[in-house]
């Protein structure tokens, strides 16, 4: 007979360690999704996964139940890879280096006739990542969010602990920084 989540953390809470491990393997898929998200190399991914459920372990017993536990969980889940962004962005070089060829053409095609350019193009696609990477960690967290998850911005500021009115202005900043940062990239070829 299976458990339910309450079953299974209030066994945890107990002593029962062991009864950890359906949650985890009920919920690493969607952890690792996240995780993905906001970090490119399968290491760094895997090192955020781990300190999801290490601070979902260690911290179990401040869960209490007037939510889903998948609330709860990805909500720990956001705020790990916003903390990674963060140490990662103080970690890393700041360079603005020139689109790609195949990017220049994709995003020559688009400013012709937007309607034209295929949406799902991998241009497009590693346009946007290299665009995000270079957004500093709230910006990138608030668009992620925002325009590629397509959350509320009620929905953000109960992931991020922010207040409605400042996941507006964030994202309004965020939005300043992306179009900044294509500027440069293209050196104002474009926009």
């Amino acid at each position: 007979m299976e458990r339910s989540e309450a079953e299974l953390i209030a066994a945890v809470l107990k002593g029962d360690s062991a009864s950890f491990e359906p949650l985890v393997t009920k919920y690493s898929p969607r952890v690792f999704a996240t995780a993905r998200r906001y970090a490119r190399r399968e290491s760094e991914i895997e090192d955020i996964v781990q300190e999801v459920w290490l601070k979902a372990f260690d911290k179990l017993k401040t869960f209490r139940g007037e939510a889903p536990f998948e609330h709860w969980l990805m909500r720990m889940a956001v705020r790990t890879c916003y903390d990674f962004l963060r140490g990662h962005q103080r970690n890393r070089e700041s360079s603005f280096t020139e689109i790609s060829g195949e990017e220049e053409d994709w995003l020559e095609k688009f400013v012709a006739d937007p309607g034209s350019a295929p949406e799902d193009a991998d241009a497009a696609r590693l346009l946007v990542e290299r665009v995000l990477e270079k957004l500093s960690p709230a910006a990138r967290l608030v668009i992620q969010l925002l325009e590629i998850e397509d959350r509320s911005v009620k929905e953000i500021a109960k992931i991020t602990g922010w207040s409605v009115p400042l996941v507006k202005v964030r994202a309004f900043r965020a939005r300043g920084e992306m179009r900044k940062i294509l500027a440069r990239m293209t050196k104002d070829k474009y926009l």
